[in-house]
């Protein structure tokens, strides 16, 4: 569209003319996303960080305060112990986040309270070892 809008000729006119031909042309047929409806994300309010959210997620970053974040990854390392192959791979992953949270806990970061102690590893362990001679 490097054409001028001649002189004299209503702007939207001219616009709603150019429009017409490119649809004539068959311009807009084979657009992405033709004949499918709106993303979701679009029913909601506006929100001027969307496109920071998305890249966000699409990087897989996380915004959760350091403790939060660690009640997360504590989660996450119990159930990954529950289905651990081994006893050994059992007690390799409570020790580990027990690491994180003891260094939580002598050295608090900025947010909220972590609220988690270190796991009793014999605990999971035992556990561990009912659910395995349940299946």
């Amino acid at each position: 569209m490097t054409e001028r809008k001649p002189p004299g000729v209503d702007f939207e006119s001219w616009v709603d003319k150019q429009i017409r031909d490119a649809d004539a042309r068959g311009e807009f047929a084979e657009l992405p996303g033709a004949g499918k409806p709106l993303p979701s994300e679009l029913d909601g309010t506006y929100d001027e960080l969307w496109w920071v959210k998305r890249k966000m997620a699409r990087e897989g970053f996380s915004v959760l305060p350091p403790t939060l974040a660690l009640r997360k990854e504590a989660e996450d390392a119990l159930e990954a112990a529950a289905n651990a192959p081994s006893e050994r791979v059992v007690r390799r992953i409570v020790e580990e986040i027990n690491v994180k949270i003891r260094d939580v806990m002598f050295k608090p970061p900025p947010g909220p309270p972590l609220g988690l102690k270190p796991y009793d590893v014999e605990e999971v362990v035992r556990q561990w070892r009912e659910r395995r001679a349940e299946r």
